[in-house]
């Protein structure tokens, strides 16, 4: 019998409950949760707008609807939320109830009676722009007035904003108790003007479990579970942090978060792109959480690894993270006008995964116009797309150079000759004399690549300093120009648009984040005078944006929910005075991650169990006083490997090439799948995994019908429950009771109740000490894997 025939008699069970369960229990509720209106999507929605849609607008439409205009066309503004909310004197231009019916859209699409813009009809990726922005609500920035942009910014006074403030530390509230740790010190003050009191700590089997998976992403043996429990010693939970870090597998874990930042992909099934290998930028990711590299020397290596002295060479991989991210299809068919603008689009895709990275802010919405809310000038953007525009995605070798130009060489030359190889192979009747030229061919090849050193060294997707010139070719074709070594200096281009020009913009950082007039850069292309901005003139805000990020990692959501926008549109801190001290502490305790992760897992916020408390739910019904721990589900990787690793098949291989993960054979950490930016794995996309072509702060936990058939029916469930009740039974061979008890043991680190124990011999059709059938105890193993114990780390 298939497993969903044997669901029901677990339905019954308010203890064990299946995938099928988990649907109908929690798939109203969570998918409500995941569409809500949190301030994350209500930011993401504002940004979406300030981006691609003011600008299109002010393109298109302000001449006639907008506050300059000396009477606006048919009572419509569009250049202010008013206006747009309010709509003309034809109605509202959107239908909430019909939102693909909306009056914007029939307008633009030349659907009625009414047509805009008069002068032509909107290209197609522009109505297209417009028609994602409707449904997704068409959302706006709450700006609290009709008047039109700001012409100045007062960056004097916007330096007063908390996030641009140098970080200090706090003395703990006098309330403290001695022993109370610096983060409990603020936790518990905040819980205490509200009246509330923590929840217990968590037992240490659930303790065990939860710093398993946070820090190295797997879940902890029964072995491991037991030694745990059974310490009685102080300093046990401590060691098991200690241990837990020093782990290869943290590394491994961690590195998959900031891969998410970093738009990491392995490629474009459907792109002729360049043929660098990105999972060494993913193994040098891993590399550096494991030795603690200090953050701000993460930072510096990843921008320019290239300008750091005294570097080994396969440091370069770690100029991936620009060197891995999207690279928009340029056909040189076409005009330089066009190519221009593509241009242009990957400059604010590679400002925007900087800027929401390492800063906080959403830098590309100064693309066209001045920040509309962030103290960001249009200037500010220009210099640094400056710096991009100096900066070439290549490939580099990562042996040392002398080494590295001898194997360009080399391959430039089998190049040549693999071109010849390939002309004489397709002649049909060769001559005696051609068959000789090939075979010659052939040889010298082969003597080439035996005899260059490091001739297969692998070439890691990197950056290197080039100016780019996109320059006609012909009629209404391109050719792309790269000056080599040369530094770029970018004019203002009015309204984003590449073939209005204003005033030249000298490369730089920021203004606001400046002590006065910002500093020129001069090295190179301004890579690493930007790197040493970041972690220099900004670290405060620098230092703050990843602490949040580790602290939301662990607790569910950060200090400050929108993790990476900590402008004026963001979340202000929960707990500030935390923050700051936190921060602090981490700059001058020489930017260790490993320390930061030590503290927060160390104190008792993190320890707390996750049980309810009806009154401190009325107070505080979100848990921002953190007065007990959130429970979270894992993310597809994290359940993944927790699969495998129930199945006794997890490949604990560190590093190397990506495998499909659709491959049955494929038994490695999900971290090593292979990411496909055109066509994600379909296992992936169903789990909430992001789009690997931009920048991704969190994840949406969906729950859909598709998740559980997969559940159901997946090939990899029904594999890995296959692998699992071969541990199950074992010999000896195991009665009913026995294989329910491995079974716990095995996957929740605990053993069964009774009504569990009860539960399991029924469905398994046994009594307490028959041996079950191969085939039900597969069945079994693939309920419990379905499982909310399973799924969720409480």
């Amino acid at each position: 019998m298939p497993l969903a025939g044997r669901i029901p008699p677990l339905l019954r069970s308010s203890v064990f409950r299946t995938t099928a369960a988990i649907g109908i229990a929690l798939l109203g509720h969570v998918a409500a949760e995941s569409h809500a209106a949190t301030p994350a999507a209500d930011a993401a929605g504002v940004e979406f707008y300030e981006r691609k849609v003011r600008p299109l607008l002010a393109k298109h439409c302000y001449e006639c609807h907008a506050q300059a205009a000396k009477r606006p066309e048919a009572g419509l503004l569009l250049d202010t939320t008013a206006g747009l909310k309010a709509g003309g004197e034809n109605g509202p231009l959107f239908d909430k109830a019909k939102p693909a019916e909306s009056l914007l859209l029939d307008v633009v699409r030349y659907d009625g009676d009414i047509q805009m813009p008069p002068e032509g009809k909107l290209a197609a990726a522009e109505i297209a722009v417009l028609e994602q922005w409707v449904d997704r609500g068409a959302p706006l920035p709450n700006d609290g007035s009709t008047k039109a942009a700001r012409k100045t910014i007062d960056f004097a006074a916007a330096r007063s904003f908390w996030s641009f403030q140098p970080a200090r530390t706090h003395a703990p509230p006098p309330e403290t108790q001695p022993g109370t740790s610096r983060i409990d010190a603020f936790v518990e003050a905040r819980l205490r003007a509200a009246g509330l009191r923590p929840v217990a700590p968590a037992d240490k089997r659930t303790l065990i479990r939860r710093a398993s998976f946070d820090l190295i992403g797997l879940p902890p043996s029964g072995e491991e579970v037991d030694a745990f429990v059974a310490d009685d010693s102080p300093q046990a939970y401590e060691r098991l942090i200690d241990r837990l870090l020093a782990s290869p597998r943290y590394g491994e874990r961690w590195a998959r978060h900031w891969l998410d930042l970093a738009r990491y992909a392995d490629g474009n099934k459907t792109s002729l792109e360049i043929r660098g290998q990105a999972w060494l930028y993913r193994d040098w990711v891993v590399g550096a959480l494991n030795d603690d590299l200090p953050y701000d020397e993460f930072v510096r290596r990843q921008l320019a690894a290239d300008h750091l002295p005294g570097l080994p060479p396969k440091e370069l991989a770690a100029l991936g993270f620009l060197g891995c991210g999207p690279a928009y299809f340029k056909e040189l068919k076409l005009s330089p006008e066009m190519i221009r603008t593509i241009v242009a689009d990957e400059y604010e895709e590679r400002i925007d995964a900087l800027g929401r990275t390492f800063l906080g802010l959403s830098l590309a919405c100064a693309r066209c116009h001045d920040h509309k809310f962030d103290p960001v000038s249009t200037e500010d953007y220009y210099a640094l797309a400056g710096v991009l525009a100096g900066t070439r995605l290549t490939e580099r070798y990562v042996v040392p150079e002398p080494q590295a130009a001898v194997v360009r060489k080399a391959q430039a030359e089998v190049k040549k000759l693999s071109d010849e190889i390939a002309k004489l192979r397709k002649l049909k009747t060769p001559k005696p004399e051609e068959k000789a030229k090939l075979a010659e061919l052939e040889s010298r090849v082969d003597e080439i690549k035996r005899t260059t050193p490091h001739f297969d060294s692998a070439l890691a997707h990197a950056v290197d300093d080039a100016a780019l010139y996109v320059i006609p070719d012909g009629p209404a074709h391109t050719k792309l120009d790269y000056h080599p070594g040369e530094p770029q200096d970018l004019r203002v281009q009015i309204r984003g648009n590449p073939e209005k020009l204003g005033a030249k913009v000298p490369r730089r950082f920021l203004t606001v984040l400046s002590a006065g007039e910002p500093r020129p850069f001069t090295h190179g292309s301004g890579r690493l005078d930007l790197a040493e901005a970041i972690v220099g003139e900004a670290t405060p805000l620098a230092a703050r944006v990843i602490v949040n990020r580790v602290w939301a990692l662990h607790f569910g959501r950060g200090l400050v929910d929108t993790t990476s926008d900590f402008g004026t549109q963001g979340e202000r801190p929960s707990h500030p005075e935390l923050l700051d001290d936190l921060t602090r502490r981490f700059i001058d305790g020489g930017w260790s991650l490993k320390q930061l992760h030590r503290e927060i897992l160390l104190s008792a916020a993190y320890r707390r169990s996750s049980t309810f408390d009806a009154r401190a739910a009325s107070v505080d019904p979100d848990n921002r006083l953190l007065w007990r721990m959130n429970r979270r589900r894992l993310d597809v990787e994290a359940w993944r490997d927790a699969l495998l690793a129930a199945g006794g098949n997890l490949d604990h291989t560190l590093g190397g090439p990506p495998v499909e993960l659709t491959a049955a054979a494929n038994t490695r950490r999900t971290l090593y799948g292979r990411i496909d930016r055109s066509d994600p794995d379909d296992v992936l996309r169903l789990f909430d995994f992001p789009d690997p072509s931009a920048h991704a702060p969190s994840r949406a936990p969906t729950t859909t019908p598709l998740q559980q058939l997969f559940v159901l029916n997946g090939p990899l469930m029904i594999r890995q429950a296959g692998e699992l009740a071969k541990q199950l039974t074992a010999a000896p061979p195991p009665s009913a009771d026995e294989l329910v008890r491995r079974a716990y043991r095995r996957l929740f680190a605990r053993l069964p109740t009774e009504s569990e124990l009860r539960i399991g011999r029924t469905f398994l059709a046994a009594g307490a000490s028959q041996s079950p059938d191969a085939a039900a105890a597969r069945q079994y193993a693939q309920a419990l894997l379905g499982s909310n114990e399973f799924l969720f780390l409480d």
